[in-house]
């Protein structure tokens, strides 16, 4: 019978188990790993990168000789095109030039026009070709756009960079807005308590007439309060894990839990040493130097413009009435072009290339001038929030000696039912106001690193 009944108990206890028991448990470093793996956000700078990338490649390709294959069929009556296509396949003859209709006797011979070679018959020719062209000298040209696309790629990286570092900082306030809504969660179930307590209390004292019917209802009113507070909490911290799964690109419904809470260290180092390291490893400011680099390339790229370009051609025909390689030639070419003027196209090209790099070299002072307020309005936030905790604790400390006090006055007839509930939401508030000051702590900390380009799950 035993036997029977543990597998039937067995499916009973996970049918009735919670969904937090049942939950993937995630600590900081794997949410991190997942998000980066899974968020769509970092998808997109991925794309870019292989965009970039291939900008490169494509660019490179340009110094490689160019191969191309051709065969043109053609049919023609056109007295040219028909005379050089038999030209072309070798099979022109004294025929063509109406040597037939030639009369050394006529005085007027000079003056007859040849018909066949006027209106010659429809001929046919299946050309065959393969041309080689290599380029010698561009000016510097194809070198630029190689060293702009490479620019674009350590832009592309350090984009890629920063929207890690941002995605890093979101989970991390996610993940921490779970233990924060459940440290307010506890809480809210404290107050709960305290109410119901609170309760019992009054209404024992209005049976020894030591407290009127309105207390009574006063503190049951009270209790209402709070458990509407409760629900806020309970809501909040769901939401918060709503937050996270999205996050981690999970369904909304996926059963999820979080691992042990985080803090963010305080980087070392003053002000001015903070504020160097942010301009040397700052993603965002790396991205905006590596395009004004690729800007600088794009100026030498106009600039080519104004120099010749040289380029060598060699190519191989065949020439013949159907599919065949009878007709063989070939030839090979030098081409210089050097174009003397342009109407100022050039001119024009280089300019613009110029003002692009103008504007990105101001929006790199600008950038490097908010880096630095970050750095240090970031940290003085990072140490307020750290002084904050300590003065919340002690504020906890006197909340609770306080509450604890006048709850004893009160059981003695000697406070009102007003001070003790007073009493009581000073120490709830100071409790949610420590809470509160630990979740900032976390925020502040990981946005330093984050502006510094030090964040990382594993430099927390």
């Amino acid at each position: 019978m035993n036997r029977t009944l543990r597998p039937l108990s067995l499916a009973i206890w996970l049918t009735m188990a919670s969904p937090a028991a049942l939950a993937e448990t995630l600590d900081f470093r794997q949410s991190v790993e997942l998000a980066l793996a899974q968020n769509p956000d970092m998808a997109v700078t991925r794309s870019q990168i292989e965009q970039a990338e291939a900008a490169v490649r494509q660019a490179e390709g340009n110094r490689l000789p160019r191969l191309n294959l051709s065969l043109t069929g053609t049919r023609s009556n056109d007295a040219l095109n028909a005379f050089g296509i038999k030209l072309g396949q070798r099979r022109a003859t004294f025929g063509d030039f109406g040597a037939g209709e030639f009369d050394p006797a006529n005085p007027g011979v000079l003056s007859i026009k040849p018909h066949d070679l006027n209106h010659p018959g429809s001929v046919n020719n299946l050309n065959t070709r393969i041309e080689l062209q290599i380029p010698v000298y561009n000016g510097g040209m194809v070198k630029s756009y190689i060293e702009t696309a490479r620019a674009y790629v350590r832009a592309a990286q350090a984009g890629d960079d920063m929207a890690r570092q941002k995605l890093i900082k979101e989970v991390l306030m996610a993940y921490q807005g779970v233990h924060t809504a459940r440290a307010y969660v506890k809480v809210a179930e404290e107050a709960q308590k305290a109410a119901q307590e609170y309760v019992r209390i009054t209404e024992k004292l209005h049976q020894q007439g030591m407290a009127v019917k309105s207390d009574v209802l006063t503190a049951k009113v009270n209790l209402a309060d709070v458990k509407v507070k409760l629900a806020s909490a309970k809501n909040a911290e769901a939401n918060a894990l709503d937050q996270l799964r999205l996050l981690l690109g999970k369904p909304l419904d996926a059963p999820l839990d979080v691992g042990p809470s985080v803090m963010p260290g305080l980087p070392d180092g003053d002000d001015a040493a903070l504020r160097q390291q942010a301009l040397d490893a700052n993603a965002g400011v790396r991205a905006l130097r590596n395009q004004l680099n690729g800007a600088a390339y794009q100026v030498k790229a106009a600039q080519a413009g104004k120099l010749p370009q040289f380029n060598m051609v060699l190519r191989q025909d065949w020439n013949d009435k159907g599919i065949g390689f009878d007709a063989s030639s070939y030839t090979v070419a030098g081409v210089l072009n050097w174009t003397a003027f342009d109407g100022g196209t050039t001119d024009a090209a280089v300019g613009r290339a110029e003002a692009q790099r103008g504007e990105l070299a101001a929006k790199l002072r600008q950038a490097e001038s908010g880096v630095a307020y970050q750095v240090s309005d970031s940290r003085r936030r990072a140490l307020e929030a750290q002084e904050t905790i300590a003065a919340r604790e002690a504020a906890l400390e006197q909340a609770d000696e306080a509450q604890r006090l006048v709850k004893k006055r009160y059981e003695n007839g000697v406070a009102t039912l007003i001070e003790l509930l007073s009493a009581q939401a000073q120490l709830d508030r100071a409790r949610a106001d420590l809470v509160a000051a630990r979740y900032q702590l976390a925020v502040e900390r990981a946005e330093l690193k984050r502006v510094l380009g030090q964040l990382s799950a594993e430099s927390l």
